[in-house]
């Protein structure tokens, strides 16, 4: 009868764990960018939700400046992203409103506010689309 040893030896599993901390290491970065990517999605379409809300409003009142309230929160729709509640990765403003014109932000807090890459992102009445990240405005709006 032969004496068979069952079970890894302490080098099968060193490689194992190494492969594991290798994949870990590159999968990691990519799956929170990916996060990120979402998140600023989801603030680009709550930019362009409360831009049809605000257009909503000065339809019914034949003006932008009573949309907000006086620290610009948007009276007419949601002031945070996600926009159903939750905690909060985006909180909306209307930076400026008149009668003709409106600027609307979505500023970066809590779990996106050390997102160097856009940082807050605005958009205007004209359909102008900005960031203050050190990335291209194409890239943050993924045009």
């Amino acid at each position: 009868m032969t004496d068979k040893s069952h079970g890894f030896t302490l080098i099968e599993l060193m490689i194992v764990v190494a492969i594991v901390g290798i994949l870990a290491a590159i999968a990691y970065p990519a799956y929170t960018e990916q996060v990120r990517k979402s998140k600023r999605a989801d603030a680009q379409a709550a930019l362009m939700g409360l831009a049809n809300a605000m257009e909503r409003h000065f339809t019914a009142n034949s003006t932008y400046a009573t949309a907000a309230d006086g620290a610009g929160v948007p009276l007419v729709y949601a002031a945070q992203v996600p926009i159903d509640g939750g905690t909060a990765y985006y909180n909306l403003r209307v930076t400026a409103a008149d009668g003709t014109s409106y600027t609307l932000q979505a500023t970066a807090t809590g779990s996106m506010a050390s997102d160097a890459d856009c940082g807050n992102l605005t958009l205007t009445s004209t359909s102008v689309r900005g960031k203050s990240g050190t990335n291209t405005v194409d890239y943050c709006w993924r045009r």
